[in-house]
This record gives structure tokens, sequence and C-alpha cells, in this order.
């Protein structure tokens, strides 16, 4: 039966000269073992210091494999075995044992560089403890060696993916053409969350998101191609982290073309999620304002709520994550998605009623309701239920174009379907000038109105407010004064030309439907007899 080499206790002189043989052990000083250029590995070893204490405790399970490039005198990792070269040379300096000057090894004869490189990617890839760019790079290597050592001429993916299939290492085209991109387009610009972990599904996903927005970008000639690279090179670099949301990114990326081609945040969101999902439809060019009305048409035709579904999954998990403004206009706003309304088919019809007649169904004569003069967007509510759905979509969709986006949360079963969570953050006070600082306290107080904050009963509402509310603490408390110094309070006489005057088409027409949502409500209630606050 053959005996197991000892790998640390050898009594094999120190090879001196280069006639092995493929395949034989040999004995070599640890000071003339070189760690391998281009090792695949590029940051810790996670496990470093178990390996260390296993080493120092039994020594090495298993030889370091070795090589020796053509004139070189030292020998280098054939297939990995850089961490355990590198604990071997720590534990010699720190104890000066003699076990650990010397190391056991197999001898494999130079072939070529690229052969060598494979070989310590199969390595780590048995151990499956490499990080994706991590192996992005050293595909990136192999092919630049391949470049090498087949001359001039461009290797193509598909010609790359062959080669390594041959040399034992197969990938498809598919997976080396992301790889291509992290090392290529990525590396540069999100390094830290790159060596953090930011794997293959991610990566596509912000792939996904580079091409819907170049593309809408030049379709909509919003800028350059050379601007664009720009402006995600610097978006990328901002956000890079080892916590990555791409959520970020892409409403910066919204943000940026809001404010480059001059229209609502919203449009262009509502544009790019066509693009993101392949329904692109309108030609390049067509008016944003135009596009974003038939966009949110053909979603309501199909589902009422769906202006007002979350987004698509490239959001990520940052909406839900209180922000600040970051730029000087309300409709550049980053903004997240109202959540999923709840939906009741049987009880929404669509919306087919005349000039004369109310919310719930009755003339104007029988209530002195707000008429609609147009077709309103959203589906006639008939009941109290999709009467609360629609308050809830409506104020969200005022809080969203108007920077109040993140203070707009659900109430189901009572009141007017949604509340307030807070006050305006303080620092909108130095962030917005006075027109439009006066615009969001005014669809704030429109809002708190329709929500009944300063009205309904404290109880129903302290569940749903966070403990370090300012609008908590000022309804616990019945403090007025608080919350009126913390959220701007303008002479009512100012908000014709203020608020009415001001806002565009689409946000004086839902605060109107929102007004009327509001008295249809109550007036429910009161030919029922049953309050909505109970």
């Amino acid at each position: 039966m053959e005996q197991r080499p000892d790998f640390n206790e050898s009594s094999s002189p120190l090879h001196t000269d280069n006639t092995l043989v493929d395949h034989q052990f040999v004995v070599i000083d640890v000071a003339d073992i070189k760690p391998y250029a281009y090792n695949p590995r590029r940051g810790e070893n996670p496990e470093y210091d178990r390996i260390k204490d296993s080493i120092r405790a039994g020594g090495m399970d298993q030889p370091l494999i070795v090589t020796q490039r053509p004139g070189e005198t030292d020998y280098t990792l054939h297939a990995g075995g850089n961490t355990r070269l590198r604990i071997y040379k720590a534990l010699y300096q720190e104890t000066g044992a003699e076990r650990f000057r010397t190391v056991t090894c197999v001898y494999r004869p130079w072939t070529r560089e690229t052969d060598v490189l494979l070989a310590h990617l199969r390595e780590n890839d048995l151990r499956g403890d490499l990080s994706f760019i991590d192996k992005a790079l050293a595909v990136r290597d192999a092919k630049r060696l391949l470049q090498q050592e087949q001359g001039p001429g461009i290797i193509t993916q598909t010609e790359l993916a062959d080669v390594l299939r041959e040399r034992g290492y197969a990938l498809s085209q598919g997976l080396i053409s992301q790889m291509e991109y992290s090392t290529e387009r990525l590396f540069p610009v999100l390094p830290t969350a790159l060596n953090s972990g930011l794997g293959r599904p991610q990566v596509e996903r912000i792939r996904q998101l580079d091409r819907a927005v170049r593309a809408l970008w030049l379709d909509r000639s919003v800028d350059t191609e050379e601007e664009f690279d720009q402006v995600f090179t610097a978006l990328c670099l901002r956000y890079d982290g080892p916590e990555w949301d791409i959520g970020n990114l892409r409403r910066a990326l919204e943000a940026e073309i809001a404010e480059r081609a001059e229209v609502n945040i919203q449009a262009v969101s509502m544009v790019l999620e066509g693009y993101l999902t392949g329904r692109r439809g309108t030609e390049a060019g067509s008016d944003w304002l135009t596009l974003e009305e038939e966009t949110l048409q053909e979603a309501l035709q199909e589902d009422p709520d769906a202006a007002h579904e979350p987004r698509s999954s490239l959001a990520g998990s940052a909406s839900s994550q209180p922000r600040s403004l970051g730029r000087d206009d309300l409709e550049t706003r980053d903004v997240d998605c109202a959540p999923e309304i709840p939906r009741e088919p049987s009880a929404v019809q669509p919306l087919e009623r005349s000039s004369d007649e109310t919310m719930d169904g009755t003339s104007e004569s029988e209530s002195p309701g707000v008429g609609i003069t147009e077709a309103a967007t959203l589906p006639r509510p008939a009941d109290r239920k999709s009467l609360r759905a629609r308050a809830w979509t409506l104020a969200s969709r005022l809080a969203q174009r108007n920077g109040l986006s993140d203070l707009i949360q659900p109430l189901s079963g009572q009141g007017l379907g949604f509340l307030l969570s807070d006050v305006p953050d303080p620092a909108l006070v130095d962030q917005l000038d006075e027109e439009k600082l006066a615009q969001l306290s005014m669809v704030w107080w429109h809002l708190a109105a329709a929500a009944e904050m300063t009205v309904a009963p404290v109880d129903q509402l302290l569940p749903s407010l966070d403990d370090e509310s300012i609008l908590r603490r000022a309804l616990e408390e019945q403090d007025a004064g608080l919350l009126f110094s913390s959220v701007w309070t303008l002479d009512p006489g100012h908000m014709g030309y203020r608020l009415w005057r001001r806002l565009d088409e689409r946000d004086w027409r839902d605060l109107i439907d929102l007004m009327e949502t509001y008295r249809g409500l109550h007036h429910l209630a009161e030919t029922s007899g049953e309050p909505l606050w109970s």
C-alpha cells in the first residue's frame, strides 16, 4: 500500500537544479517560492486566521503545486496555494521554527502563462470562495494573455469562450459578456460595491438600467452620449459603497434627465419603465407630457391602480429610506412610487358620469359637491373602500409631484384612506426658495386637511405615527404652536396666487378630485349612519 508523503517533515534535500519531472515531490525553501502574479483572489482570504491556526497546529494537509518560468531560479505557485504560502512565510518569520522554513511541493513543468492562470481559477472555483468581480478580472487577464500568446488580432467573446472550454474552464459567451461589462464599465466606478460582493444578478440589473437610460437619453435628445457617460460615471462613484442600492442610481438618473429635459420627473420615470420592460412604443422625440398621459391612460385601462404600484425590481429597497431634497427644483426631487392600493374589482367601474353627477352617484341638486368638468383619470368608486383607495391614490400623486412622497401612507379601513406621517423635512427651509417652499407647505396643509390630521380622533392616528414624529408630538400634546412652527403657514389670502395659480393642470385636477372624494366619503358616512372614524 502506497504511503502518503509527509508534506512537512520530508528529509529530501532542497532542490537546486532544473532536472525535475512532472509530479515529482521536492522540498523547497519558502523564500524561493513566489505567489502567483495573477492570483485571481485580490482581497484577503476570509478564512486566513482559521487556516493559519490549522497549519500552526498540524502542518499542511496538501502539498503546494509549483512550477518554474523559463530562465528563473525561483519557483511560482502553479495552482492555488497563495494563502498557504503566505501563512508559511509568516509563521517562519514569527517563530523561526525549521519546520516552517521549508515545504514539500509537487512540481509541474512550465507550459504557458494562461495555463497557470486557468489552473488557479479552477482551484479557486473548486473551493467556491471567489467573488464575481475576482473571477471577471481573472478572465480579463486570461484574455489579455491569450492575445499576447496568439499574436496580433482581437479575440471575440465567442472565441474566448471556445479557448477557455478547450483549456478546461468553460464559460458561456453571455457570462463572459457580463464579466467584461463588470471590469470595463463598472469596476472603475463601483469598486467598493463589487469588492463587497455585488454579484452577477445585480450586475445584470445595472447593465439593463445603463442601456435603458442611455437609449432614452439619446432618443429624447436629452444631451450627448459623452455627457451621459460622464453623468453615469459621476453618479456611480457617488453611490458606490458596501451597501449598494440600484434604486439610488435610478432615481438620480431620472432626476438628471428631468432637469436637462425640463420635464416632470414622474414623466421620466414612467417613460423609463417602458424602456426597461421593452415597451418603448412611442417614436423618439415625442412630447414627454403627451407620452406620460398616454402611458398613464394605458396603465389605468389595464389596472386602475397600476399608476401607483411599486416600480420594477430595479428600484431596490432604498425607497423605504427617508431622503432630503438634493436639488433646488421640486419637480426634480427623487421620488418613490406609492405602495399598491387594495383593489376591489367588482366595485370599480369606468368613470362615465355627467358633469352634474357627484362622486357618490347623486346629482348636484342632491349634493353640493364640486363637479368635475373633465374626464377624470381614475375609475369611479362605488363604495367607501374604493373611495378611500381613490383618496389615497390622489394624495400620493400630489405628494410625489410636490416633494412629499415620504410622508404619505395608507390607512386601511379608517378615516379618509391615508394620513401624513410627519411634517416636511426642516432642511427644506434652507434648500428651497420662498416660492417652492410656499407651494410645498400649502400642499402639505391641503393633504393634512383631506386626511383630517388635526380633527380626527387622536387615538386613531397615533398608532400609525412614529414615536419620533413631530406631528405625533403635536397631536399628543395638542400643541398647535409646535405644528405651526414646523410647517410654514401662510396667510390664507395668499392661497390663490401662491398655490392655485401655480399648480399645473394635473395637480389642480388631482387636488379638486381629492376634495370631491373627501366630500363623497362624508356624504356616504352621513347617509349610512356609519362614521368614518370608529
